[in-house]
């Protein structure tokens, strides 16, 4: 997931700090490997909220204090875990702390299944640095050469008898000493692991399980105010008049406040915010508000003019983003040639915890409380309505309940601290579940149409693909000019080896917000591509897994770009094919009524295939199994990445089965979970997770999963009944 300038996602960096109120070893290191050594004052009782630090205490425990958000993914484990390992350090005894904000250290995103990928060597090499300077301390304090030292989990030890000393009693010794340079610190051999690798219980779900955990609609802080605001339904509409009296007269009801729209750096609606001693009252003032929208030029937008629009802009010629070969002279006059159009609506993030924000602004800066995938770009925004320096506003990430991209945005942190402004109060701005659907920022619409040619063999000759989609870049970035980065790659980057490749892209306009939603256009894309090849298989009538293992044969490199560090290995891809098909029993007899679809994808770095297992009764689509084969380099914990996929099916089923959000009068037309339907439990299936062992560095797990699912579940469908699924989410009338 791409972010935009102001969140700076190119640095990556840690720091290291000081016990509270104690000598602690100090560590920091930035992307260039490079560190530097310090020490807070002994008479220090709390530690500087701006650093991210590595704290060794007396007593041998270690906090590490990370920048990445906690959303269910369990970032908060894998990372302590590749400090630890390289630490050589007891893991009981390792703690984690969330960082506040400071973008003077590192960027706080967490996005792009990048966390772990990202993370890999900085923590690995800070804690065999830390451990490197223990050692010295200790060889120092024995006379004897560093060499001769060894460690075991919290202890240095030397000589035939095991002379030790605990880390916590050479803390000062080592703060003393110079920081090695990270890139000569050597690391543990894969074969000397003892915490990666492992699936480690995280560390998170005690305080989740006793309720001392904090979500953003648990924060409370003296003096808060609650606040709900009322949005035009329309998409740019505004306000022309309300009832400010009969809503103040309100029992809890304290301010009325308009607050204007804002494009740079929010894209926020604008709208009249209530502002009460409570929530509840909060909602009751704005049911009283009486507005008169003024409903703006977006008014006439609906999902059927986008349709329509969409069917236009396929006919015209697009930007060509691959162009290998001669597909267009492939195509003429051939007799095997293969056509179809695929479709994928607007989606809503839909993230178990609504949407929300605790902001104080006061006349020196500011303070925030914030369930936030992006709190530098939050703290950026704040900054300008605040109107203060960005290093004045301080911000706390707490945990998320679901973020899906959806929580990157920071919207929602601008309105709170327009509220907070205006009324000089701490203020928590909440959305309820219709203004999280009615104004998310979407998954974009995509269509597409798909021209291939056959050779007698059954194999391709040529394939064009032209794409029109709502582009996220288009809506934010318009005067790059660029619309296609952000919708083209799983589509142009196709992995295949077919000798005449073109792909376009034409944008579809459209005033419906959009944003980055769990995979991003892998999500379209998977879907659409992956479901086309099985139309090539079934054509050729060649086995699915067959059909594909043979484009994939000759081991190749696939770039997006000429200069593009993200290169698919074809071999890694039929890897996971193979292993998929294998421990799904492909070939094998089904029950009665049931079928099998296949369907892999290269995303974030990592390799998944995917094999569903489906029946159809009474127009009733049944999913009973799902076979997931990935190749995410190394696992640092098997049991997150198991789980990541079991949430990717959950997530992505709901998208293939049942929601979709339209668009009628310039407005979304869902308003709960009664209209956007999601997965329910009795509705999941048996998911069966297998990892393909591997040396390579760590990739992406979080997204991944999700683009294969509903091309495999299309393609189960098919097996079973005949039918091609070309729509999503699929409809009764599709399927007989």
């Amino acid at each position: 997931m791409s972010a935009p300038a102001t969140s700076r996602l190119s640095r990556r960096a840690f720091l290291g700090r000081t016990a509270t109120g104690s000598v602690a070893l100090v560590i920091a290191f930035r992307q260039d490997g490079s560190a530097v050594l310090a020490q807070e004052p002994q008479e220090k009782k709390t530690p500087n909220p701006f650093d991210a630090w590595v704290r060794i205490a007396k007593d041998g425990s270690v906090t590490l204090t990370i920048e990445k958000s906690e959303m269910g993914q369990g970032a908060l484990t894998s990372l302590a875990m590749m400090l630890a390992e390289e630490l050589d350090v007891d893991w009981k005894k390792v703690r984690i702390e969330q960082a506040r904000t400071d973008p003077r250290v590192y960027d706080h995103g967490t996005g792009g299944s990048s966390t772990v990928r990202t993370m890999w060597l900085p923590l690995r090499q800070a804690g065999a640095a830390a451990r490197q300077m223990l050692v010295r301390a200790a060889a120092d304090r024995w006379h004897v050469n560093p060499d001769a030292c060894r460690t075991r989990p919290g202890v240095v030890m030397t000589g035939p008898r095991d002379k030790y000393l605990a880390y916590g009693d050479l803390v000062e010794e080592a703060a003393r000493l110079a920081v090695p340079p990270f890139k000569s610190v050597p690391l543990r051999n894969a074969s000397e692991f003892v915490l990666l690798g492992r699936s480690v219980p995280r560390l998170d779900i005690p305080a989740k399980v006793d309720g001392s955990a904090r979500f953003g609609l648990d924060v409370r802080v003296p003096g808060m105010l609650f606040a709900v605001i009322a949005r035009c339904p329309t998409y740019g509409g505004k306000a022309v008049r309300f009832d400010a009296e009969k809503t103040k007269a309100l029992e809890g009801v304290r301010h009325v406040v308009e607050i204007p729209a804002q494009a740079e750096g929010g894209f926020t609606a604008g709208g009249v915010a209530v502002v009460a001693d409570s929530t509840w009252a909060a909602i009751q003032g704005r049911e009283a508000l009486q507005v008169e929208w003024d409903h703006g030029p977006a008014r006439d937008e609906s999902s059927e003019a986008l349709h329509r629009r969409m069917e236009e802009a396929l006919g015209q010629d697009g930007t060509v983003c691959r162009n290998e070969g001669d597909a267009l002279a492939a195509l003429g006059g051939a007799s095997r040639k293969v056509e179809a159009t695929y479709e994928t609506p607007f989606q809503a993030h839909a993230c178990m915890e609504p949407i929300n924000a605790t902001v104080h602004v006061r006349a020196d800066g500011a303070e925030a409380w914030l369930a936030t995938q992006g709190p530098q770009w939050a703290q950026d925004v704040i900054a300008k309505v605040a109107g203060v320096g960005a290093d004045k506003v301080v911000v706390h990430t707490t945990l998320l309940g679901g973020g899906f991209g959806r929580r990157y945005h920071a919207d929602f942190a601008v309105e709170a601290a327009q509220v907070s402004k205006a009324v000089g109060a701490p203020v928590q701005v909440v959305w309820t579940r219709e203004d999280d659907l009615q104004h998310d920022f979407y998954r974009p619409a995509a269509m597409y149409r798909f021209t291939a040619v056959l050779d007698d063999a059954g194999r391709p000759l040529a394939w064009t693909n032209r794409l029109t989609s709502t582009s996220i870049d288009g809506f934010w970035s318009a005067a790059k000019n660029k619309p296609e980065d952000s919708e083209i790659e799983g589509a142009a980057n196709l992995p295949y080896a077919i000798p005449n490749l073109r792909m376009e892209y034409v944008q579809a306009k459209s005033p419906v917000r959009v944003m980055w939603w769990r995979s991003v256009e892998h999500s379209n894309n998977g879907f659409a591509v992956e479901s086309f090849v099985d139309e090539l298989a079934a054509a050729a009538k060649v086995d699915p897994v067959q059909f594909r293992l043979r484009l994939l044969a000759e081991p190749r490199q696939v770039r997006l770009r000429k200069d593009d560090d993200w290169v698919i290995e074809t071999q890694r891809l039929k890897g996971v094919l193979e292993l998929a098909a294998d421990r799904a029993g492909w070939g094998q007899a089904l029950p009665a009524g049931r079928g099998r679809g296949v369907a892999c994808h290269y995303s974030f770095q990592s390799y998944v295939a995917e094999v569903v297992e489906a029946s159809v009764e009474k127009g009733q689509v049944k999913v009973h199994r799902v076979v997931i084969a990935i190749d995410c380099g190394r696992a640092v914990n098997p049991d997150e990445v198991k789980a990541q996929m079991e949430g990717c099916v959950a997530y992505g089923l709901s998208a293939a089965l049942k929601g979709k959000v339209t668009i009628a009068d310039g407005r979304c037309q869902q308003t709960n979970f009664h209209e956007f339907e999601v997965l329910r439990l009795p509705e999941m299936p048996m998911v069966e997770v297998h990892i393909l062992p591997s040396q390579e560095p760590p990739s992406g797990a979080g997204e991944p999963g999700l683009p294969p699912l509903a091309a495999a579940l299309g393609n189960a469908i098919f097996a079973v009944t005949g039918r091609r699924i070309r729509r999503l989410p699929i409809r009764k009338e599709d399927l007989a």
